[in-house]
C-alpha cells in the first residue's frame, strides 16, 4: 500500500509539471466580430470576378485581346490580383457603358490595369512605359 501511495505521489507530480508547462506554452487564442459588410464586400469581389472571367470567355474579347498581343493567361492573372475595390470600380464602370460599345470598353478597362501595373512595377508588358519608381 506505501509502495503504491509513493509511486502515485511521483505520478501526480510529474503530470502537474507536465500540465504546467502546456499551460505556460499554449498560444491564447483571438476571436473578433466580423461584420456583415466584410462578408458581403468579399461575396461581392467574388461575383464580379466570376462575370470579368465570363465576359473574358467571349471570342470577340479573346479576338481583340490577340490582336493587342495579350494573353488570355495574363488577363486572367490580373482579373485574381485586382482589389475589391477595382473590382467594384470596374464592374460599375461596364454597368455605365453603352450595351454596343460594351467589348472595346471592357479592352480599354483591361488595356489601363495593364498600363498601371507597369507603372508600379508590377509588370513589364509594355517596354515604352517606364516605371516610376
Amino acid at each position: 500500500m506505501q509502495s503504491i501511495r509513493s509511486y502515485l505521489r511521483q505520478v501526480s507530480i510529474v503530470m502537474a509539471f507536465a500540465m504546467m508547462m502546456t499551460t505556460l506554452w499554449a498560444v491564447p487564442a483571438s476571436a473578433a466580430m466580423v461584420g456583415t459588410g466584410e462578408v458581403l464586400s468579399e461575396q461581392r469581389a467574388d461575383i464580379d470576378r466570376a462575370s470579368l472571367m465570363t465576359m473574358l470567355e467571349k471570342q470577340e474579347v479573346k479576338d481583340v485581346l490577340a490582336s493587342m498581343g495579350v494573353s488570355e493567361a495574363e488577363v486572367e492573372n490580373r482579373i485574381q490580383s485586382l482589389t475589391p475595390a477595382e473590382l467594384a470600380d470596374f464592374e460599375q464602370q461596364l454597368a455605365t457603358a453603352p450595351t454596343g460599345e460594351g467589348v472595346v470598353g471592357v479592352i480599354v478597362l483591361f488595356l489601363v490595369i495593364f498600363i498601371v501595373t507597369d507603372l508600379l512595377c508590377a509588370t513589364n508588358i509594355y517596354p515604352f512605359i517606364n516605371c516610376i519608381r
